[in-house]
């Protein structure tokens, strides 16, 4: 034994290393020709000061480690003069190899639910919370053996588990395809030392990584969104609603007529679903992200001049703790927030492709994890090649069901950070969505004459017959009733707005309204059916959102948000290419002012009819008062394509502007935020006050709500 070394003694007391040095060690102390039964037990409780037999050492040495500074083991048969041996056991190699392998480890243990501690009552054997668990202990104890392989005879630095988790960490940071990884994989497999255990392919290596995986679950659909192919329905082979088949139709080749086997049926439509529980235990289960999990709790303070800083000290958290106390006390409950948005997963922007992602926000968290996108649960990809619209319900069912659970019973789940279990429930907060999304994830009718969901079935709407489409009027009502612009009728619709705001539903005043009207809709489908051009103009709810199945949704204060990003993006697209008069983009044009011609109002911006053929349509109209001249045109395009930004900070505006036709084209979101709340303010600077001053405070405005510190009364 004087020849090995003594690294194991400075392992955790969970890892295979300490356990291997263990039963050396206890070959070693009874080896001795002067032992009998019993021998000092080197434990951190008994220190060498009880003497004990072979089982019972054993079992003090898993249970309370040994003693690290005993690393010359005189009272178990060594002499001194093997002490120069052992003085340098650990040097600074050795160390950084440690601490890269306690890593890989903590992550193993973290990844399948072990305590790193084997003292922790009842956690001894525990493996997994989900899934089989013989499979999950297999798994487990696969990984940890390949922890322990060296990736070549004599290798010290990396393992073949952490090699292979370094090099897929890279895949992952990069993009890199898996055609280049396992031609990568193959150049290592080469230049290495023959005995080498990597291995041969990249399926291989896959293969071993997925175990530290979550798992992910297919769901096949209908092709027209009626219904997933789940529970009761998971063998059926068409949809029992529009009756399409589940399969495409497979298309004859020479090779399926030649073979035997029947052709394999692929889906027309698959949903991937990642479930939540797992996801959201992994979280407790790691030491680094336990602890932030009760941020909320333990380290925010509230604000005495009631400055919102994190969600927790919004007016909808309150409410929220307010009326569950019961889920308020438990700090390690999660409350989550919903987005969901349509995108192309293709590089070519021309492909008509709309792939929907649904991301979970665990907002437990402080403000700078709970934001960052490795904090983002992805909890399903709808397929496209369209957006489900109305339809996401049907691909949200997993989704509300587990979320139901989490409310309604909870889960055991351990918390690596007190080393204890606990029952972890889970509430859904609101959404996040553009404003079509909106519609698709609450049920209301975006569009038409009560498109308005503030205002409900008391919007004030006018059909512009030129533009083709409504007018949403009436914003006056929100003014204190004795603001100045209530009795400024010229510069507005003409008349005085006396009315009062409109009532803000409450979350139970909107249900009912929603089971009313679907009541009354079956009601009237039996009788003479209304045309449909009336039935739409009237029509508040275009269904009932699913979300209402969650049994706290309509207590909530806030259901549903709206993007800020997509908002701020439309709302300085429209002024810049009102201002900068581009085609197509520009709101104020022909059509616009005929329908002020045609409601009467503004006579000063009629267009200028030809006096000898008054019906023929009008070609001319008078500059409006934020209409640009050429010249000032010309200098906000040279302000904003001459500014030079921090790297990272904005892309470089001039190569998406043209000073020659005075527009800009293919900004970005967040280039739109930049001009909008810094860059439009100092290029306007010195433009008259009756233009220049509404746009600054609309700046101010987005400036002052994107901002990490917002006071809740303004």
């Amino acid at each position: 034994m004087e020849s090995k070394s003594r690294e194991w003694m400075q392992c955790k007391k969970s890892g295979p290393r300490y356990k291997i040095g263990v039963k050396q060690f206890i070959e070693f102390a009874f080896s001795q020709k002067s032992v009998k039964d019993v021998v000092p037990c080197p434990c951190v409780k008994c220190n060498n000061e009880r003497r004990k037999c072979r089982d019972e050492i054993e079992l003090d040495l898993h249970k309370f480690g040994i003693v690290k500074s005993y690393t010359l083991w005189l009272r178990h048969g060594e002499s001194i003069g093997d002490q120069a041996t052992h003085n340098n056991i650990i040097n600074e190699s050795n160390e950084f190899q440690e601490h890269e392998h306690d890593e890989m480890l903590d992550m193993l243990h973290e990844a399948f639910g072990v305590p790193l501690e084997n003292d922790v009552e009842g956690e001894r054997d525990k493996v997994s919370e989900g899934g089989d668990p013989k499979d999950a202990a297999e798994a487990f104890y696969k990984l940890m053996g390949d922890l322990e392989l060296e990736l070549y005879p004599g290798c010290k630095q990396f393992s073949k588990l952490s090699f292979l988790v370094k090099l897929f960490h890279i895949k992952c940071l990069t993009g890199i395809p898996d055609k280049s990884l396992e031609m990568v994989l193959s150049l290592f497999k080469e230049a290495l030392p023959k005995d080498n255990t990597l291995p041969e392919s990249y399926n291989e290596a896959e293969k071993i990584i997925k175990n530290l995986s979550l798992e992910s679950i297919k769901i096949d659909a209908c092709p027209n969104n009626c219904m997933l192919f789940w529970k009761e329905h998971a063998d059926a082979q068409e949809c029992v609603n529009c009756h399409a088949s589940r399969w495409k139709k497979n298309e004859p080749s020479s090779e399926s007529s030649t073979s035997q086997s029947k052709p394999k049926k692929i889906p027309s439509k698959t949903m991937r679903y990642f479930p939540l529980i797992p996801r959201l235990q992994r979280i407790f289960m790691s030491t680094k992200t336990a602890a932030s999990m009760r941020w909320h709790s333990d380290e925010r303070v509230d604000d005495p001049d009631g400055v919102m800083r994190h969600l927790a000290d919004s007016k909808a958290w309150k409410s929220f703790d307010e009326q569950y106390p019961t889920f308020a006390s438990e700090p390690r409950n999660v409350l989550l927030g919903l987005a969901s948005d349509g995108f192309s997963p293709f590089r070519n922007g021309h492909i008509p492709h709309s792939t929907w992602p649904v991301v979970l926000i665990p907002y437990n968290l402080p403000p700078w994890l709970c934001m960052k996108q490795k904090s983002f649960i992805l909890s399903m990809l709808i397929p496209g090649p369209k957006g489900p619209k109305d339809k996401i319900d049907v691909y949200l069912q997993p989704l509300i069901e587990e979320l139901k659970l989490l409310w309604e019973v909870g889960v055991e789940t351990y918390d690596a950070s007190r080393k204890e279990n606990f029952r972890m429930f889970a509430s859904l907060l609101w959404t996040i969505s553009d404003y079509p999304a909106y519609g698709d994830l609450s049920g209301w009718s975006t569009g038409g004459a009560v498109g308005c969901p503030s205002c409900n079935s008391d919007t004030c709407s006018r059909w512009l017959s030129n533009g083709g489409k409504h007018c949403y009027m009436g914003h006056r009502r929100f003014l204190p009733m004795d603001h100045m612009w209530r009795y400024n009728g010229s510069n507005f619709d003409g008349k005085q707005e006396l009315r009062p705001k409109p009532k803000q539903l409450s979350g139970e005043e909107l249900l009912q309204q929603v089971n009313d009207e679907q009541a009354a809709s079956k009601h009237t489908s039996k009788k003479r059916r209304r045309t449909k051009k009336k039935e739409k103009a009237t029509k508040l709810w275009r269904k009932k959102s699913i979300f209402f199945e969650l049994p706290y949704w309509s207590s909530l204060l806030i259901r549903h948000n709206l993007d800020v990003m997509h908002i701020e993006k439309n709302v300085c697209e429209t002024l810049l290419g009102t201002l900068l008069d581009i085609e197509g983009k520009s709101k104020d044009n022909m059509k616009a002012r005929l329908d002020l011609e045609e409601l009467n109002i503004r006579k000063s911006l009629h267009p200028i009819r030809d006096p000898n053929n008054p019906t023929e349509i009008p070609k001319v109209f008078p500059p409006a008062p934020f209409t640009l001249y050429l010249e000032q045109k010309r200098n906000l395009c040279n302000f904003l394509t001459s500014v030079k930004f921090p790297d990272g900070y904005a892309s470089n505006i001039s190569r998406n502007s043209s000073l020659k036709e005075r527009k800009l084209t293919g900004l970005k979101s967040h280039d739109y935020h930049v001009i909008l709340e810094h860059l439009l303010p100092l290029a306007i600077r010195d433009w008259p006050v009756s233009l220049s001053a509404p746009l600054i405070k609309l700046s101010e405005f987005f400036r002052v709500l994107c901002s990490k510190a917002l006071k809740i009364d303004e």
